[in-house]
Parts: structure tokens; sequence; C-alpha cells
């Protein structure tokens, strides 16, 4: 069983920014590829961004292109969610997961270990 922590959420004015951790239990950190997802009130679970265990690969969802980085520190066992130009559509529950190594990175039900999310409120 891995468990996952995330931090760095908060509340921040429309233009600011956030950037949040996950730091997942198990050693073996490295080998994981890893995503983040939000779910808004009221709304389903959606991709936000994935990221290779050597960071070679990263996609980010459409929503939040140009904004969002990710990334992770092997070394220091932490992946990492930069979120810049903060939208008040941006506002969710945010959640780092493991993926399982089948089917599409995009789709949540496709991760198999989550945190228990980090609440994002971007709002004046």
């Amino acid at each position: 069983q891995v468990q996952l922590v995330e931090s760095g959420g908060g509340l921040v004015q429309p233009g600011g920014s956030l950037r949040l951790s996950c730091a997942p239990s198990r050693r073996t950190f490295s080998t994981y590829t890893m995503g983040w997802f939000r779910q808004a009130p009221g709304k389903e679970r959606e991709f936000v961004a994935t990221i290779t265990w050597g960071g070679g690969y990263t996609n980010v969802a459409d929503s939040v292109s140009g904004r969002f980085t990710i990334s992770r520190d092997n070394a220091k066992n932490t992946m990492y969610l930069q979120m810049n130009s903060l939208k008040p559509e941006d506002t969710a529950v945010y959640y780092c997961a493991i993926y399982s190594g089948w089917g599409s990175v995009l789709a949540s039900n496709n991760y198999h270990y989550w945190g228990q999310g980090t609440q994002v409120t971007v709002s004046s």
C-alpha cells in the first residue's frame, strides 16, 4: 500500500500562484508515472497533468496549458504542480495519484493510489 500526501493548497486571488506538492510514502517513488486531478463541487474528477517516472514526458489538460507545470524531484521523493495565473474556475480539490500502468493516463480510473486532496480556492 502506498500513501500519498498533498500539500500547498489555499486561498489565492485571481492571477495568483500556488505550488502543490505530493509526497508518496514508498521509497520507490521514482518508478511511478504520476498525475494530478481535480474535482470541483458538483463536478466529476478531471485530469490536470501527468508525468512519467523520469520526467521525460508530461501532459497537461488544455484548460491549464500554459499556466500549470508538472514536475518531479525523485531525489526528494516529491512531485509538484506549479499553478500560475489562477482563475476562479481552477477552484477545486486537487489530488495526486499513481498511474496503474494500464489504459489512458488521462482517465482517473486508471490510477490506483490517491492522496486525500488539498483545497485550492481562487477568489477575490
